[in-house]
């Protein structure tokens, strides 16, 4: 019974240890480190990851409550930025004590942007309001020719022209729909039937016209793609990064 005892619970010690490395990423980094209340991840958000420079002696903590230091980052050190809250960074780096991912004050490290903290959060706003749109497969002014095009898929047709003012593009959107038609006809018992059959058709064309990559106008050449919410509008990219 002793020996099964422990046969058992090696097997929930092994268990337990594959599932905890089911929760990791890739790049190593837990699924459930960023879920915290009052904060929001960071790395992935931007096409470069975002480097900080450590500027006195900052104590590292494995959550954002700042509790129960893990050790501490030397001044000079370079950390990457992994998410952030009202009061602090989350970033990885190597510390006194080895390599360690957690929590410093803000005002313990220090950027290249002095104004990184109110972008980013400008982003992190902007980037859930895209992300719902795609999801969605809707579009608003303010958006780039290339989250459009991941909202709406590729256009039925582009164009393109340069003028003093800049480059324009204008991209048009055919919008189908599944339209039900129904047929009658005698079955095999010499009985009257009606089939229902459902004909893409197409409803609306929906045009995008955009400045310096970003859309700055949206006609219904046809129909009615919009709905009766009208145009959306997103801010446009944050710039900096």
């Amino acid at each position: 019974m002793k020996a099964l005892c422990l046969v058992l619970l090696a097997l929930c010690t092994a268990q337990a240890a594959l599932a905890q490395s089911a929760t990791r990423s890739p790049r190593g980094r837990s699924t459930l480190d960023t879920v915290e209340p009052g904060t929001f991840a960071v790395e992935g958000m931007t096409p470069r990851p975002i480097i900080l420079k450590v500027q006195i002696e900052a104590p590292v903590y494995p959550t954002s409550k700042l509790q129960g230091a893990l050790g501490s980052f030397a001044p000079g050190t370079v950390v990457t930025l992994l998410a952030m809250s009202d009061t602090a960074y989350r970033v990885r780096g190597r510390a006194r004590h080895g390599d360690v991912a957690g929590w410093v004050l803000k005002a313990e490290v220090l950027s290249a942007d002095p104004n990184l903290s109110a972008n980013l959060k400008k982003l992190y706003e902007r980037t859930k309001m895209v992300e719902e749109l795609i999801q969605h497969k809707q579009v608003a002014l303010g958006m780039t020719s290339q989250e459009v095009q991941a909202s709406m898929g590729r256009p039925s047709r582009k164009s393109s022209k340069i003028t003093a003012a800049g480059k324009e593009e204008r991209l048009e959107y055919a919008i189908y729909d599944q339209v039900p038609q129904t047929s009658t006809g005698v079955n095999a018992f010499g009985q009257i039937v009606q089939t229902v059959t459902y004909v893409r058709v197409e409803v609306g064309t929906l045009s995008l016209s955009f400045k310096d990559n970003v859309v700055s106008e949206i006609e219904e050449s046809k129909g009615n793609p919009l709905g009766n919410g009208g145009v959306r509008t997103v801010p446009p990219p944050v710039a900096g990064f």
